[in-house]
């Protein structure tokens, strides 16, 4: 490369020598910049001539060979993720609120408490339901008794119906009565519904509690899943049953191999996404409800495939190229490929066409090296 930029500066010397003896005067300043660039044309044609005499007659043992690292490519499996964005949900989770109003008379859980399915979590006052109840009961063994005696006597064919009718239907009223009463102070006992910890008490001992007003958070933390959403466009690449990878912003060391448990059946017309449900075994209880989540989702597999690096892909005006590495009369040349790229992942590009399997390319030194370039291998 010196002896080229010797000759060139030779003849940009006698191209100055000559500038003031080739009929142009410094009065004609268009007629000088066209005889400059004509002078600099042949300039440009006469090292063009000398760089290619130089690689064909052996003096290019003479130029210095840039140094590269080559890789020989390698049919390999390219595979594409996507991530989606979801959030944690308990399998199980309640606002335990009331089914009756009443002043409540006692909790029998703090935050934090572990409780299991059926265990006592609040009582409600029950005094008038219980005066109630021992009323009727009175009232209902007096209505037993009448009808025991109606029913006798009808059958003696003493009296009348209408009485018996009349002792039958008031001992079935109070029963009835009886039986609601007895509901009402069964409603008025909230038990847990599921195994799980107390998240929240929202009352205290003596306000009053109302249908629709949660006293009790109650959760299960053993059975999770995660709920996503995702683009429509990936509707014919995502199914039930397929292993997707589960990570946690929350835990950066956290990642979990899970299957799809379910893909929603409607897409959402205001976001163009539809649901993917995650099944997630919480037995840590490292998850929590509402946790942000993200799903690594495989859209894409090619066997057999030509994968380079991404950063080696370089473009012109006639489209994407990366230079090779060629062996030309026993030396090592670097040559432009022109390459048709696929989907890219993680740095890597899918090659569709323009490389094949055994060619080696050029992945460092790649900035410094054209067409033609002289090549020194580095290990």
């Amino acid at each position: 490369m010196k002896h080229i930029k010797i000759t060139a500066f030779a003849f940009i010397a006698i191209f100055l020598a000559s500038c003031g003896s080739n009929g142009t005067t410094e009065n004609d300043p268009a007629g000088q910049l066209e005889t400059y660039r004509k002078q600099q044309t042949e300039l440009n044609e006469k090292i063009d001539a000398l760089q290619k005499q130089m690689a064909a007659d052996g003096n290019g043992q003479n130029v210095a060979k840039i140094p590269v690292v080559v890789s020989v490519l390698e049919a390999t499996t390219f595979h594409h993720f996507f991530d989606a964005s979801g959030a944690v949900v308990a399998v199980q989770e309640a606002m335990i609120s009331p089914e009756l109003n009443g002043q409540i008379k006692e909790i029998n859980v703090k935050e934090g408490d572990h409780v299991a399915k059926g265990q006592l979590l609040v009582r409600l006052n029950t005094e008038v339901t219980e005066k109630t109840i021992e009323e009727v009961k009175t009232q209902l063994e007096l209505a037993v008794d009448v009808y025991n005696r109606q029913k006798r006597l009808w059958e003696q064919k003493v009296g009348s119906e209408m009485q018996y009718l009349q002792a039958s239907n008031n001992k079935s009223s109070l029963e009835s009565r009886l039986a609601t009463l007895q509901a009402q102070l069964d409603m008025a006992v909230i038990k847990a519904p599921f195994d799980g910890v107390v998240e929240k008490v929202n009352q205290k001992k003596g306000e009053i509690a109302s249908p629709g007003m949660a006293i009790i958070h109650l959760v299960n933390l053993n059975r999770m899943y995660v709920r996503a959403d995702v683009s429509e466009k990936y509707l014919a690449s995502v199914h039930k049953g397929d292993t997707v990878v589960l990570t946690l912003p929350s835990y950066p060391d956290f990642r979990q191999k899970v299957l799809i448990s379910r893909t929603g059946n409607v897409v959402n017309k205001n976001n163009r996404t539809f649901e993917v449900e995650i099944t997630v075994d919480n037995k840590n209880q490292m998850l929590k409800p509402n946790m942000i989540a993200v799903v690594n989702i495989n859209d894409f597999s090619a066997p057999n495939s030509v994968v380079v690096p991404s950063k080696v892909i370089r473009e012109d005006i006639k489209g994407k190229y990366l230079y090779a590495a060629v062996n030309e009369n026993g030396s090592l040349v670097a040559r432009k490929k022109y390459v048709v790229p696929g989907q890219t992942y993680l740095e890597q590009t899918l090659i569709t066409s323009g490389l094949a399997v055994g060619e080696q390319i050029i992945v460092e030194g790649y900035n410094r090296v054209s067409d033609g370039s002289q090549l020194n291998q580095m290990q």
